[in-house]
């Protein structure tokens, strides 16, 4: 018999907010210090909960000062 892995139930807005914190600080000392497989799963849960964000907030405010150029600003993609 197969046991499904499991499945964690879905995060609130607020507890999203604070995993993707709490990977976002420890990120730089898992690349320095931590094994490739510590680093594969770290990028791998931020990416998730990054998509997991973007898809609950796809008209987030994107505010112009954080554009390289603010001529794109509201544009969607990467700054150019």
């Amino acid at each position: 018999m197969t046991i499904p892995p499991h499945v964690p139930a879905p995060l609130s807005d607020t507890e999203l907010i604070g995993e993707l914190e709490r990977l976002h600080e420890t990120r730089v000392d898992t690349l320095r210090h931590g094994s490739s497989h510590a680093l594969a799963h770290s990028t791998a849960q931020i990416q998730a909960l990054e998509a997991d964000y973007l898809r609950r907030h796809p008209a987030r405010e994107v505010l112009p000062s954080r554009l390289r150029h603010p001529l794109h600003a509201g544009q969607d993609g990467p700054d150019r």
